[in-house]
């Protein structure tokens, strides 16, 4: 995979949001508005390029058996930054997005992209692979955000749009609506891509747990039964 298509798999075929279904939580509480979801996905990206790149070049230091608390105190430490500098330099948007902001901590795309790439790959792969994911996850944030807001406030941006606005959609800015969109979004990716990405599945390398289950897959598993 050369550096261009690992940079492009975040925002396509493996896109963290409406592939792998990871921080679906953060997905439908920001994304009512288009401002929010930028500032989450900004904030995510950070913290997931700084991640990648200390716990690349620390993976060889890093002991194996303690590596996932490691990961979380990098990326604790990261998360506590970048809050810090949100309530100094943008107070509103620190407001708007409330508690998601610090738990960017648990948001599984950080440590997955961490335990599943960072601590295989050299430091520019996994800055790359960082961005790719950030992108493709502010991406879908902002598809998302933009059918809400516009439907649901008849807004962009903040700005009002003729029309819409007095004609508002309101569930669309309540949990409803944000699955209804979610689960519509990833219906057609998976139209588009014909299923494949759908069909894709994580091998013993990529699994957190493979140390505690032997290392055995789960088709060897079913096989044995």
């Amino acid at each position: 995979m050369n550096k261009l298509q690992n940079f492009s798999k975040g925002i396509i075929s493996e896109n963290p949001v409406l592939v792998l279904i990871l921080g679906t939580c953060p997905t439908l509480a920001v994304s009512t508005s288009v401002s929010s979801a930028l500032g989450m996905g900004a904030a995510a990206t950070i913290v997931l390029l700084c991640s990648n790149i200390v716990i690349s070049a620390l993976r060889n230091v890093i002991p194996d058996k303690v590596r996932i608390p490691c990961y979380i105190v990098l990326i604790a430490g990261f998360v506590t930054m970048v809050q810090m500098l949100v309530k100094a330099f943008a107070p509103a948007l620190d407001e708007s997005l409330g508690i998601y902001l610090p738990l960017i901590v648990v948001n599984c795309i950080i440590l997955g992209r961490a335990e599943m790439y960072a601590n295989k790959n050299k430091v520019i792969d996994s800055a790359i692979d960082a961005l790719g994911m950030g992108a493709g996850f502010t991406f879908a944030l902002l598809l998302m955000a933009t059918i809400r807001e516009v439907l649901g406030n008849g807004t962009f941006m903040g700005i009002e749009i003729p029309w819409l606005v007095d004609n508002k959609i309101s569930i669309m800015t309540m949990a409803p609506g944000g699955f209804l969109v979610f689960g519509i979004l990833i219906a057609v990716v998976n139209k588009i891509s014909g299923g494949k990405n759908a069909k894709k599945t994580f091998g013993c390398s990529g699994c957190p747990s493979a140390e505690i289950c032997g290392k055995t897959s789960c088709d060897e598993k079913e096989a044995a039964k």
